[in-house]
């Protein structure tokens, strides 16, 4: 009898190197405040906010110093600024010239689209609450000095506004996936709905359409309590053109783009 010695190599699979998209969006929140534009930016809009509340303490009628008109005003500072950090957070691979660096680390580039995505609006509901607190150190001081100095907030407004701060970082990061060029992405990311506005207001014809898809319009009611339903229909309207489209548009370039 003769007997047959098969040499078989063991079976080991090799353990996935690629990080999780938990660690991923913990890398994408990093680098928001990596660079020095990002961190000058987060300074900025902390700065603003707090300056509005000054504003609001040494000029607004004493019936408007609470808690309310604090937080509402707070919301506007980062509306504007904090989409540009979107911005930079979506250009940063092609501008920082670090592309072929991350998708070789993390070949499935989707995987890393949705990271930035999920940072951009964890950092939006964060600086919510930051704002928050901005406001009731505000809203403390109003007290102290003889202003109104209420504490009462509709619950509505508080979830209205990170709503909107998340819908304007999503139209930063859209737009940044649409164009892959900082400084481009930022001049259209705010000329072009204040375009739209103006034209919406002059010209008659184009008045009921701007009511739908002007997103700095259709959002303004967010930053009051008890959205009707229309209300949010346009808001909705006004995101699926300035969020959705450039943000699917984007993603598809992100993802044939060649890296060199």
């Amino acid at each position: 009898m003769t007997a047959v010695l098969e040499d078989q190599a063991p079976s080991v699979r090799p353990e996935s190197r690629t990080p999780g998209l938990g660690r991923l969006t913990t890398v994408e929140l990093r680098k928001l405040a990596d660079t020095r534009a990002g961190l000058w930016l987060l300074i900025i809009i902390a700065l603003a906010t707090v300056g509005t509340s000054a504003i609001l303490l040494g000029w607004a009628p004493d019936e408007e110093q609470n808690l309310e008109g604090f937080f509402g005003l707070a919301l506007l500072p980062s509306a504007v600024l904090l989409p540009v950090l979107g911005i930079l957070s979506m250009t940063a691979e092609w501008s920082q010239r670090t592309a072929l660096t991350t998708f070789t680390l993390v070949p499935a580039r989707e995987r890393v689209i949705v990271a930035k995505l999920a940072a951009g609006a964890l950092i939006a509901i964060v600086s919510t609450a930051a704002m928050m607190v901005i406001a009731a150190v505000a809203n403390l001081l109003a007290g102290a000095l003889g202003g109104d100095g209420r504490w009462d907030i509709p619950g509505s407004l508080i979830w209205q506004g990170a709503a909107m701060q998340v819908i304007f970082v999503l139209m930063g990061l859209a737009f940044g996936a649409l164009l892959l060029n900082s400084p481009l992405a930022i001049v259209l990311y705010l000329a072009l709905p204040m375009v739209w506005g103006i034209l919406g207001g002059t010209i008659r014809a184009l008045g009921d359409v701007s009511r739908w898809l002007d997103i700095n319009t259709t959002t303004t009611a967010m930053t009051e309590a008890g959205m009707t339903g229309e209300e949010w229909a346009r808001v909705g309207a006004s995101a699926a053109v300035w969020v959705l489209l450039p943000l699917v548009v984007g993603v598809v370039r992100v993802l044939r783009r060649e890296v060199n």
